[in-house]
């Protein structure tokens, strides 16, 4: 998995993947063969979004009873409801985990999937804003790694996937959590970032409450902190200066030097930028989109930038 970013070539993008213990985007090559996962912290990417369409950004199957992997569509069809052409969807077999503990359907290799541990977590954002989620056994690691959290705790280790989304629920209405936040508020959080008490007291806050939930629902919290990698230490650091991008990613041509990753939030200096600050943008935003790669792309200028700090 470890792949240099081509020099060019156009590819179907599936966004990032912590998957590798690093940040990567996940690229399909239009032509057909495997995905390419390419390296994002540390060079220099530069690349031209091909037309305004949203392309299929493929499937997950179960790559053994523990593991699940990226397969991208066969046709490079255009995307449908979903970010996925009919065809994918239909034999997408992960679609049905979501609801997997309410009854119905449940394919075979799905449910050996939701056999094995599955962990429950906090993660709270650079707003404050606090989320609980679960992961299985194999994704504890990434599953957080591509949240783009600040600081999170996992709080119990569940039997199977059933037992930790009955807790995810449970601990949803009693404390009135969400189960998702929107790529675009962790960006605008990030971008606001300026210090850290305040997301470290509602994470406490959070746990507190959490922790004793858990009590009432005769199920011992086994608090474990997540350790963030350290690809996002300056995003993560409120001394860090940082400007939104200016431009969308998703459309025309860019380049820029990736400084730091958190999720799939970037921090990236612009050629010949100089002193000005790095700018902060959402390389989430290309999921879906066919990408030419090519060092001869470079973002437009800036009419003037935006200083946070």
């Amino acid at each position: 998995m470890d792949q240099a970013l081509h020099a060019s070539g156009t590819y179907v993008c599936h966004g990032i993947t912590w998957a590798s213990g690093d940040p990567r985007l996940l690229l399909a090559p239009v032509t057909g063969g495997p995905f390419v996962y390419a390296p994002v912290t540390g060079r220099r990417l530069g690349y031209q979004v091909s037309g305004t369409g949203r392309w299929c950004t493929g499937r997950y199957r179960f790559a053994d009873r523990v593991r699940v992997e990226a397969v991208a569509c066969p046709e490079r069809a255009p995307a449908e409801a979903g970010g996925q052409c009919a065809a994918c969807a239909g034999r997408d077999d992960f679609r049905f985990a979501h609801r997997f503990h309410s009854g119905g359907h449940v394919p075979d290799a799905l449910a050996a999937y939701m056999a094995q541990p599955h962990w429950l977590y906090l993660a709270t954002f650079a707003d404050g804003t606090t989320k609980i989620g679960t992961a299985a056994e194999p994704r504890k690691r990434s599953r957080l790694d591509e949240q783009g959290a600040l600081i999170a705790t996992y709080l119990v280790r569940s039997p199977d996937g059933r037992a930790v989304r009955f807790l995810e629920d449970a601990l949803t209405r009693r404390l009135g959590l969400t189960q998702t936040v929107r790529a675009a508020a962790k960006l605008t959080a990030l971008a606001e970032l300026r210090d850290l008490a305040p997301a470290r007291a509602a994470h406490q806050q959070h746990l507190d409450r959490a922790t004793e939930a858990l009590s009432g629902l005769n199920v011992p919290a086994t608090p474990e902190p997540w350790t963030p990698p350290g690809k996002g230490d300056l995003l993560r650091t409120p001394e860090t200066g940082r400007a939104l991008y200016p431009h969308d990613p998703r459309s025309g041509e860019h380049g820029l030097t990736v400084l730091s990753c958190l999720g799939s939030q970037v921090l990236a200096t612009l050629d010949g930028d100089g002193e000005q600050l790095p700018y902060l943008l959402d390389l989430g935003t290309l999921k879906g989109r066919r990408i030419l790669l090519g060092a001869q792309f470079s973002s437009p200028p800036a009419a003037g930038q935006s200083a946070l700090f």
